[in-house]
């Protein structure tokens, strides 16, 4: 028996149709992944679904539960029990997590809100998605797994019986993954909520879905069920792509030249508490030409590492040596940095890499205004030639340059990142997550665009907690953990136990 069925969907944007015509059915009590390359409409469809994009703006039916749907807004939807988790977590950082949890469905009488009834049923609906901490801790002091856990807590509070989950594991290590998807799993067989679940990690929608929806060009291609279709890896990929995609790295010789960027006995410390070290007597380095990869479990420092030395980004009381072509440098702010080839590509690309109210062209040319300006004043003809430049060299797929940011889906939004840093043309990267929450074709673009700017001879610092990323396009690999570099080893030698093993004894060492 099918709890949603979504028919003959259409929706169009100013100059792009989003969707095309798309049918979706979901059996109540399954686990139903959408899978798609970005800009393919998964979130679309969802929006659609929830009514963030409300009736009346797309064409087709919706029927949940055997009724028709017409929803205005997205209270509509969760009144009938649809609760959709968005990939950018809408949770309040200042309030608890109990406060977070009934945050717009406040258990009240009267305007007058049941403290007691709240603290209450918040920690029955932890307990109920294993969240083991305190219910008035405040959501900024809890980690990005933990906010996971409490938006879904959030929307059990609703009583939803379709829980929809946009990139859920997008920013969580393998371990926190691991316990979501355990949980969404006991969630749909114990506690019988039926799931949707958008994701470009595969190997998990493998694992843990009953059938596999895959979107095109905003159609519907295929729904692959789990016990009569091959659920594997290579058959989601072809219908996503169109085609065979037989190497999920494209190979490289790396040619490497001499030290070109160095850093010596870096610390910082924490902004917030000044007492704090967060990076402690840091040294590495990258040889021109080079991609060096930095692994580590959340909370290890790579973050706050490469944001330090995107001219003291990040932290207080800085200290220690960068060397850039032999050369001591000191940047005092991010132009600094910029001005001297230094770029940090943000793994938070709405909130630091891109000005979403925007357009495309803005947003590439962002960083390096001075290649295309006069006495400042901005010269409109380079501006919209380097921005349609970079739009086709990066295959970004929008109506036109002058396209909001914000109406671009993830994938287009990273690309137009990458792009600001092209252009600005740096001689050393500092690339966090640069392929977190985009699809397999999307990731080979960029990894393509990676090996071409090391074959230029520039200096790579890699950052991904995708283990198999990291082993499948860096030269080389160090090994964080409590702000510290444990290891280093090349990528002959490296492997996920090998990384893990390092972590693993370097904590148990500080314990000792």
């Amino acid at each position: 028996m099918n709890i949603l069925e979504m028919k003959h969907i259409t929706k169009t944007f100013p100059g792009v149709t989003a969707l095309d015509n798309v049918n979706l059915e979901v059996e109540k009590g399954q686990i139903h992944a959408l899978v798609g390359e970005n800009g393919a409409g998964k979130s679309t469809l969802m929006n659609v679904l929830s009514g963030i994009y409300p009736y009346g703006t797309y064409e087709g039916e919706i029927l949940f539960q055997g009724k028709p749907c017409r929803f205005r807004n997205i209270k509509d939807s969760e009144r009938r029990g649809i609760a959709i988790i968005h990939q950018e977590l809408a949770l309040n950082p200042f309030m608890s997590i109990a406060e977070n949890i009934f945050l717009g469905n406040e258990r009240q009488a009267h305007g007058v809100i049941n403290w007691h009834k709240t603290n209450d049923q918040a920690v029955k609906l932890m307990q109920r998605v294993g969240l083991k901490l305190k219910h008035n801790t405040l959501v900024q002091d809890i980690g990005v797994g933990h906010q996971q856990l409490t938006e879904i807590a959030k929307a059990l509070a609703k009583d939803c019986t379709l829980l929809i989950l946009d990139e859920p594991t997008a920013a969580l290590n393998d371990n926190d993954s691991e316990n979501l998807l355990k949980l969404l799993v006991d969630l749909n067989k114990k506690q019988g909520i039926t799931c949707i679940i958008i994701s470009h990690k595969l190997h998990e929608l493998t694992e843990i879905s009953d059938e596999i929806t895959v979107l095109r060009d905003g159609m519907t291609i295929q729904t692959l069920v789990k016990d009569s279709d091959e659920l594997s890896e290579d058959v989601i990929i072809k219908n996503m792509v169109g085609r065979e995609l037989t190497d999920r790295f494209p190979k490289r010789e790396p040619r490497l030249g001499d030290v070109g960027f160095e850093v010596r006995n870096w610390n910082v410390y924490d902004p917030l508490d000044e007492d704090r070290k967060v990076i402690d007597n840091v040294n590495l380095r990258v040889q021109k030409g080079e991609i060096v990869g930095l692994s580590g479990l959340m909370g290890a420092g790579r973050t706050e590492l490469a944001m330090s030395l995107f001219g003291g980004a990040y932290g207080k009381k800085i200290s220690g040596t960068i060397l850039k072509d032999g050369r001591e440098r000191v940047f005092h702010s991010v132009a600094d940095a910029i001005q001297g080839g230094v770029a940090y590509l943000t793994e938070d690309r709405k909130n630091a890499g891109l000005i979403l109210i925007s357009d495309l062209k803005t947003n590439i040319t962002l960083s390096s205004l001075g290649k295309i300006s006069n006495q400042g004043v901005i010269d409109s003809n380079k501006e919209i030639n380097v921005a349609t430049e970079y739009r086709e060299k990066l295959r970004i797929k929008s109506s036109g340059i002058l396209q909001k940011a914000a109406n671009l889906s993830g994938g287009n939004q990273q690309k137009v990142c990458v792009a600001k840093w092209l252009f600005a043309d740096p001689d050393v990267l500092l690339l966090d997550e640069p392929t977190r929450g985009i699809d397999v074709g999307a990731k080979y673009e960029i990894y393509t665009i990676i090996n071409q700017l090391a074959k230029e001879g520039k200096y790579i610092l890699f950052i991904s907690s995708e283990l198999p990323e990291i082993l499948g396009i860096c030269d080389r690999i160090y090994v964080m953990n409590e702000g510290r570099i444990v290891g280093e080893m090349t990528r002959q030698e490296a492997s996920q136990e090998k990384i893990m093993t390092c972590i693993i004894q370097s904590a148990a060492g500080r314990k000792n």
